[in-house]
């Protein structure tokens, strides 16, 4: 396990391993919204814990050998803390940020568009002034 602090292995630098986190974020958070959240899966959603675990599973064995595939702070603070290694350390805390945040915003605002209220028959019309 490699993220105690951004060590550069096979030429990736930090701006390449901000661009990696991001990367395998936005696939954890975009699966957990096509399998797990989104209203029109269907019957998707039963299969939405080994899709997450694959997704998961996927992404430590892309960007293990790169950056440790953190893809979550928690995962990287704690192993930084014990070792006292904060070098780069912000690459953990910006790139699931903005990769999973941008996952969200895709997911909600273009995928699942939010649809208008339907207008229900029993619903109460103002009078015409006949009416009265």
């Amino acid at each position: 396990m490699r993220p105690v602090g951004f060590h550069v292995q096979s030429g990736v630098g930090e701006v390449h391993g901000l661009l990696l986190e991001m990367a395998l974020t936005f696939g954890v958070v975009y699966t957990v919204y096509a399998t797990a959240l989104d209203p029109k899966r269907g019957s998707l959603g039963i299969i939405a814990p080994l899709a997450i675990g694959f997704i998961v599973g996927a992404n430590i064995l892309v960007g293990g050998p790169f950056d440790g595939a953190s893809m979550n702070p928690a995962r990287a603070f704690g192993p930084a803390l014990i070792e006292w290694r904060w070098r780069n350390h912000w690459i953990y805390w910006v790139g699931p940020f903005l990769g999973g945040g941008l996952a969200a915003l895709i997911y909600e605002y273009i995928v699942i568009p939010t649809e208008p209220v339907p207008r229900h028959a029993h619903q109460h019309q103002p009078l015409a002034p006949e009416d009265y």
